[in-house]
């Protein structure tokens, strides 16, 4: 009886990651991204979202940094530190933010 007791188990908590988390599409990344839009405009800059890619390893997201955020030194710390923790919070299984 163990095994339909761990495959109702496994069924349940497929079900909750379903009920609490969002599908990773194109739609809802740029949803995402529009949490944190706001603050990297209030700098001068402007966050693009161009595609997922999902690679050998797993989904991969590009985004383009512009305005302000071109030219500030500050940009890879933004992307890593903050839109890329950003979207892993919401999608573990994105390996990585990169800027194109």
């Amino acid at each position: 009886m163990a095994g339909v007791e761990d495959t109702y188990y496994e069924y349940l908590k497929r079900q909750h990651y379903l009920a609490t988390h969002m599908e990773l599409t194109d739609v809802n990344v740029n949803n995402v991204l529009n949490e944190i839009r706001p603050y990297i405009e209030a700098d001068g800059g402007y966050l693009e979202f161009v595609s997922i890619d999902y690679l050998e390893e797993g989904p991969v997201v590009f985004v383009k940094l512009l305005g302000a955020c071109e030219s500030c030194a500050m940009s890879s710390m933004t992307l890593k530190q903050g839109i890329e923790t950003h979207l892993q919070n919401k999608w573990p299984e994105i390996k990585q933010v990169i800027q194109v």
